[in-house]
């Protein structure tokens, strides 16, 4: 026979790890500087200039109909 749970208990650690990931999460989310903002904010827009300036030619909208 198993042990009696307690489900307070089992309620209140289950919230526990959900909010230690939550946690986790806004530290990534938010745990950057500035610079760290600004300096990813401008490598993402370079390689999207890339990619873009990468293509063969621009979509032909009437293309598709």
């Amino acid at each position: 026979m198993t042990d009696p749970v307690n489900l307070n208990q089992a309620r209140k650690a289950k919230a526990k790890v959900a909010g230690r990931a939550q946690a986790a999460a806004n530290r990534v989310k938010f745990g950057q500087t500035k610079h760290q903002q600004a300096r990813a904010k401008s490598e993402t827009d370079r390689l999207t200039r890339a990619l873009d300036g990468a293509r063969r030619a621009a979509p032909d909208p009437q293309e598709n109909t």
